[in-house]
């Protein structure tokens, strides 16, 4: 890698919100994976009362807040609703702060929006896909269950993402 050329990073991420056992709200919970020099790293936020949307939206907050320099990133999401209003295909109507959170966060990198169908058999969307529910469930952050989910068929993907 040359002195202009931007570290490539992974990002796969993944929101949920699940009814709360307990009362008439939410449990949300978002999850990154972060993918780069075939290393892994997983990062997972306990939300409280979100919607799903605004856990996906956190999801890819969380992620690109992770990254400590400027990179060319490719964010791999299940959500439609993301990946489209990031492309610009969808209005920003709600959730307007946590938009601008994510354009900020976005800023500094040269960022790449990937929608992949969910529950597809991409293995690290499944991974965040396992872990924020078992966060939103739980009600808070286990890192050595996230340690174990991200370390289960460990080896860095060989296949691209989805694109659609």
């Amino acid at each position: 890698m040359t002195g202009n050329e931007l570290e490539r990073v992974t990002l796969v991420c993944d929101g949920s919100s699940l009814k709360d056992p307990s009362g008439p709200g939410r449990r949300a919970a978002a999850v990154a994976i972060l993918e780069f020099r075939g290393e892994r790293k997983i990062i997972g936020r306990y939300l409280g009362s979100m919607t799903n949307q605004q856990a996906e939206i956190m999801a890819a907050c969380l992620g690109l807040e992770a990254l400590k320099e400027p990179c060319r990133v490719t964010v791999i999401s299940d959500s439609e609703y993301l990946i489209r209003t990031m492309r610009g295909e969808y209005r920003q109507r709600a959730n307007r702060e946590l938009w601008r959170r994510l354009k900020r966060a976005a800023a500094p990198h040269q960022v790449t929006w990937t929608w992949t169908r969910g529950h597809a058999g991409h293995p690290l969307q499944e991974k965040c896909d396992r872990a924020a529910r078992r966060i939103a469930r739980a009600g808070r952050v286990d890192h050595d269950e996230l340690q174990r989910i991200l370390e289960r068929d460990a080896a860095p993907s060989r296949e691209g993402p989805s694109r659609g």
